[in-house]
């Protein structure tokens, strides 16, 4: 059964607010003591099965917010921001995250099935 969807507006520094119909699926926080930053991240999945990332940020008195809206289409990716609008094929996304995430070439990917699988999960 489907969690109840809800009316969404995520404030952004860009000023490109999101606003959607979904619900949030997952959530975490952690905090950073050499920078002194609290670091809260959301995932939301939309009405039309895209997926919204939340990302909110703060370190003193500076508060950053960013949201990016991903949309699996075949073998790739579109990825929004509010302002702009990249595609890319699944294959370069994973290559990206190994990368940004510190894994070799040499360590397993994900298939586009098994995240589309996860992704059909998150919506049931």
């Amino acid at each position: 059964m489907q969690k109840d969807l809800e009316d969404i507006c995520l404030k952004q520094d860009n000023g490109a607010d999101f606003t959607f119909r979904g619900r949030l699926f997952s959530e975490c926080s952690w905090f950073d003591e050499e920078q002194n930053a609290l670091t809260r991240q959301k995932l939301y999945v939309t009405d039309t099965n895209d997926q919204v990332y939340y990302i909110v940020r703060k370190c003193g008195q500076q508060t950053t917010r960013h949201a990016y809206r991903l949309a699996v289409s075949g073998d790739n990716c579109v990825i929004n921001n509010g302002k702009g609008e990249m595609t890319l094929q699944f294959d370069m996304l994973m290559q990206a995250v190994r990368g940004l995430c510190g894994m070799d070439a040499a360590e397993a990917t994900p298939s586009l099935s098994s995240v589309e699988e996860m992704l059909r999960a998150a919506n049931a």
